[in-house]
């Protein structure tokens, strides 16, 4: 999530690239770059929820985390793909084996290099899911080893965009749900190596859906390939997260900065040195780590918040399609959206403290309202 961001005293703002394709989104903004990850909810029948889980600055923020590091041995953080990895096995520590669905982005030697070094640590298994790039080459396995020489790490390249067309004969037909409904597709399954120098061995799956095709890939080498694409499109859930948390909890509408921070420079050019790299000071130093945590524990307070209207949307669902608080011309889902959970709970909220008078927090709302001074700039308002 890129969310744009004027403030040139803030940390962690820099210039960022949007690969959108949409005409009018600027190509180059001043902001903040997030990465989330969370956990599926939900019957996938009905509908599905994307609970976040993490949510933090992945860019623009190493050089300020450095400071942290040296002062508790803070580890420090690598690339935003490395730090998606690590905070997806930091989940899978607390909820066993996983599955993380990642955008294609993600297929990369340095992912792969950091799960495999992760997984030497810990008994916890991560498996990676995403999708291929069209211009995606993988090898056959090596032939048998005939003693002449050193043993050959990979076979024949293969492109796999050539695969459609070669071995189109040899593509499998099924039904697979997607996006809600039931679809017709057709796919190749192939376990190939894919990195140069690394070879390791994953899953390939490729997709036929109409027009369209797709390489999927997985870490787990004995997923069934009509679960894999099925699962690779809940991975668009994560965008339905963070539209919410944009549009309906204003998760990311905060306006924190600090005076020690030194002015962003909009026009700095390549090998000049950054103003944070010239401070000494510790006071100012422990100011900026601070603006810096009130704007990641902001968003996580979002996420916090979104993650509960999530839960009462799939627990209360009923209840509240029943109630005519919001106007609905069509309920077309059984499982209501969050905004329409927030919208009642807005309304109803004061009408569920009044007929629970035993909470605390009604008490002190009902302490407030029978103190006198209370009542008098209640008058004056």
């Amino acid at each position: 999530m890129k969310q744009s961001k004027e403030a040139r005293k803030m940390p962690g703002v820099k210039r960022l690239h949007q690969e959108s394709e949409n005409s009018s989104k600027a190509e180059f903004i001043f902001g903040h770059m997030f990465g989330g990850i969370g956990v599926l909810i939900g019957d996938p029948s009905k509908k599905l929820f994307c609970l976040p889980l993490s949510i933090r600055l992945h860019d623009g923020v190493n050089m300020i985390r450095n400071w942290r590091k040296k002062q508790n041995n803070y580890e420090c953080e690598g690339s935003h793909i490395v730090q998606i990895i690590n905070d997806a096995f930091q989940a899978a520590k607390c909820m066993g084996e996983s599955l993380v669905l990642l955008d294609g982005y993600y297929l990369s030697i340095f992912a792969l290099m950091k799960r495999a070094e992760l997984l030497e640590k810990s008994e916890t298994m991560l498996h990676l899911l995403t999708k291929a790039k069209k211009s995606c080459r993988a090898y056959t396995k090596p032939g048998e080893y005939k003693g002449k020489g050193r043993p050959r790490k990979k076979g024949e390249t293969i492109k796999l965009q050539d695969l459609f067309t070669s071995r189109k004969s040899e593509f499998v037909e099924a039904t697979v749900r997607l996006y809600g409904k039931e679809e017709t597709v057709r796919y190749l399954c192939l376990n190939l190596l894919w990195g140069q120098k690394l070879y390791q061995e994953l899953r390939f799956v490729l997709v036929m859906y109409g027009e369209k095709t797709a390489i999927l890939v997985t870490t787990k080498l004995d997923l069934d390939p009509v679960n894999i694409i099925e699962l690779y499109s809940f991975r668009f859930k994560i965008e339905c997260t963070f539209r919410e948390l944009k549009q309906v909890m204003n998760g990311f509408g905060y306006q924190f900065w600090s005076k020690a921070m030194p002015k962003l420079r909009r026009y700095a050019k390549k090998g000049m040195i950054h103003p944070l790299e010239e401070m000494e000071d510790e006071k100012e130093k422990e100011l900026i780590l601070s603006a810096l945590k009130a704007i990641e524990g902001f968003v996580m307070c979002s996420c916090i918040a979104m993650g509960m209207l999530q839960m009462l949307s799939l627990t209360f669902s009923t209840k509240i399609n029943e109630s005519p608080v919001r106007f609905l011309r069509t309920k077309s889902n059984p499982i209501v959206s969050e905004a329409t959970v927030a919208y009642y709970l807005r309304k109803t909220t004061f009408s569920l403290f009044s007929k629970t008078s035993r909470l605390c927090i009604s008490r002190i709302m009902k302490k407030k309202q029978s103190d006198p001074f209370f009542d008098e700039d209640l008058k004056a308002s």
